[in-house]
């Protein structure tokens, strides 16, 4: 059976989204995730969605606790996550409002929990293709049948906030080719690979960070505006894609089996 995990931010844990929506609570060995767990259908598929930041979004990305909501969608059978995060966009081509499927990270981030294997056993897990080919391909697929501004693929830096960018540091992640910004997507993505789970990122741009010397810095009511008209257009995503989802084989889910030592 696919079971596919949605993790969200504001306005993507509707539950209108799901058939026969429930709220479930959960605890793992890591501790509790960011909140409780709303469990339904789309089309045929089970599907769990979990707010990354808390359902009224008091989290703050360094204090997420990632490992407990990798573990928790793992727990209850998930094979795939979706994730969606609002991202500051590092090229004037990504514009504000643009969708963009990453296939690339590079970690900025200082002080947080990365590896379930931090006792007993060492994992040095591949991570040269991040994110899902497979799941990736969908997306882009029918972001373009459904005529959203998107983007195939892109590397995303994650910084470890919760303060913005300087522009001299905008401008040094041009340089390394980073294509957009956020906060939150490592060490998700490296966990979901440990975990053996199929993982993508949806990456809402929603505003330009602070190269631009004509363009005013960011302000979190910008952000707030265009994530509003951002998380419209995934949650029709959503639905499209996740009926599409229906492999079970894949490599991200073979690369644990060979790289854990100790134990």
């Amino acid at each position: 059976m696919i079971k596919i995990g949605i993790i969200g931010g504001s306005g993507l844990e509707d539950p209108r989204i799901l058939k026969d929506a429930k709220e479930i609570n959960t605890s793992t060995k890591f501790g509790n995730p960011s909140s409780a767990l709303t469990t339904g259908k789309i089309g045929k598929a089970e599907v769990v969605i979990l707010s990354r930041h808390g359902k009224k979004h008091t989290i703050m990305p360094s204090n997420v606790n990632y490992r407990a909501n990798i573990m928790a969608l793992k727990e209850q059978g998930c094979m795939h996550i979706i994730s969606t995060t609002a991202c500051g966009s590092l090229r004037e081509e990504i514009k504000p409002g643009h969708l963009v499927f990453c296939d690339q990270f590079i970690d900025r981030t200082t002080k947080r929990a990365s590896t379930f294997y931090d006792s007993d056993k060492v994992c040095h897990i591949p991570m040269a293709e991040p994110f899902c080919a497979k799941l990736r391909k969908i997306l882009s697929e029918t972001a373009a049948e459904m005529k959203l501004g998107h983007h195939k693929k892109g590397t995303v830096v994650t910084i470890e906030g919760p303060r913005f960018s300087t522009k001299a540091e905008s401008h040094m992640f041009r340089q390394w080719n980073a294509d957009v910004i956020n906060m939150s997507t490592v060490p998700e993505v490296v966990l979901a690979r440990e975990a053996g789970i199929c993982y993508a990122v949806i990456a809402m741009a929603t505003d330009y960070d602070c190269f631009m010397d004509d363009r005013p810095a960011v302000t979190i009511e910008e952000i707030l505006r265009v994530m509003k008209q951002n998380a419209e257009n995934v949650k029709k995503l959503l639905l499209e894609v996740i009926p599409k989802i229906n492999y079970q084989e894949c490599q991200c889910r073979e690369d644990i089996k060979t790289s854990i030592i100790g134990g």
